[in-house]
């Protein structure tokens, strides 16, 4: 796996894709600047070589060249984190970009114009990767958000780089800490997977029962496991057409000597509302016209207890409605449990949208071993799929 420690970036120009894809508010100023955070260390670590930093990215979703997606909204903010001057060009090929790369001296940073006001970039277009390889003498992969798409910035234009191309620090990091869950763990291995579906989680499940000792499966996706073995659940989410499917998994749980955790109590509320009437009830009998809506009391001891004996963590998925204060209780209690078995020397990953906003929300980013930039890539990881931007890198 080539990093930055294979390359001498001296007088050289890196062109780094990086995943800017940050949010904005009305007035166009960036609401959460994490991501520019993620790739300072790559970025600051060839300017300190005496090279140079041509990054590429894409923001949201625009139909052709739209002012509302344009990266220089961000430049401020970059300029900011980076502690560097970040110059920026209003577009990301042709004579405009051509002059811009050319002047760049060692020690600058140069932005690109939003890849994906081009739709050659979403389209894997090799013509238009070819030319934003020009830019650079080596290209640098740190965007791990998007290395599941096959796309012209993060996949196509590795063949133009075939000896001179390497994986960022942030990229690299995730590729190892994944791979520490997956293939490299200390025993017992644990995975705690919440949010609404099964069906969004089936394969990531399947691959992982090979893998780990204990399994906490919580949030919406409990109510299916739960009403599949005759339990009541009320009003609570249940994915029919998925009961059997969860019957499956808890009989291969079972054959693989994997532990299986479902909450036994739950918050059960009255009203899908922050001012709902709530009682704590049994899982299995929750009357018509309550919901549970998060992990209760009982449940939160079995998982601390559960938790702080593993000493490898993935957790992907809430185990409540954490959005609303007075449904996050059991999202928190499983974030203490996680940062007190870090402290005691356990491995944690935190991963997927859901729980990335949780553990910045409830103050645990800086408590577990690793945050994850990258939801939809994380879970194709975990789901055993080769991630094309990745493969790319590796060929």
């Amino acid at each position: 796996m080539k990093t930055l420690k294979d390359f001498n970036f001296k007088n050289k120009k890196a062109l780094i894709r990086v995943d800017f894809n940050v949010p904005l508010n009305d007035k166009f100023e960036v609401t959460d600047a994490t991501r520019i955070q993620a790739a300072k260390s790559t970025i600051i670590d060839i300017l300190e070589q005496e090279g140079s930093c041509i990054l590429m990215s894409h923001l949201g979703r625009p139909k052709g060249f739209q002012e509302e997606f344009s990266l220089g909204h961000i430049v401020a903010k970059a300029t900011e984190i980076l502690g560097v001057k970040v110059k920026f060009v209003s577009d990301c090929i042709g004579a405009k970009v051509e002059e811009a790369v050319a002047n760049l001296k060692s020690g600058e940073i140069l932005l690109l114009e939003n890849l994906r006001f081009y739709e050659e970039e979403k389209k894997g277009d090799v013509a238009f990767a070819e030319k934003l390889s020009k830019f650079g003498d080596v290209y640098v992969n740190d965007a791990f958000g998007t290395a599941h798409r096959a796309h012209a910035s993060t996949t196509i234009i590795a063949q133009f780089f075939p000896e001179n191309k390497c994986f960022g620090n942030l990229l690299a990091r995730e590729i190892e800490s994944i791979d520490k869950v997956l293939n490299n763990s200390e025993r017992p291995v644990l995975a705690i997977l919440g949010g609404a579906k099964v069906s969004s989680k089936i394969t990531v499940i399947e691959n992982i029962l090979d893998k780990v000792d204990h399994l906490i499966i919580g949030g919406g996706m409990s109510f299916t496991f739960i009403k599949a073995q005759g339990g009541k659940i009320g009003n609570s989410i249940c994915e029919d057409d998925k009961m059997e499917l969860a019957l499956d998994i808890l009989k291969q749980a079972k054959e693989k000597g994997v532990e299986i955790h479902i909450p036994v109590d739950v918050i059960a509320a009255d009203d899908f509302s922050n001012d709902a009437n709530t009682q704590i009830l049994d899982i299995n009998e929750i009357p018509d016209g309550w919901e549970g809506v998060d992990a209760g009391p009982k449940s939160r001891e079995i998982f601390d207890v559960v938790v702080n004996k593993c000493k490898t963590i993935l957790w992907n998925g809430p185990l409540g409605v954490f959005e609303m204060e007075s449904f996050a209780g059991g999202t928190i209690a499983l974030g203490n449990s996680i940062d007190k078995a870090t402290k005691n020397g356990a491995f944690s990953l935190v991963g997927g949208g859901d729980s990335v906003a949780a553990v910045k929300q409830f103050g645990f980013a800086d408590k577990v071993s690793y945050v994850s930039t990258g939801g939809g890539a994380m879970l194709e990881m975990l789901e055993g799929k080769t991630l094309p931007g990745i493969e790319a890198i590796l060929k």
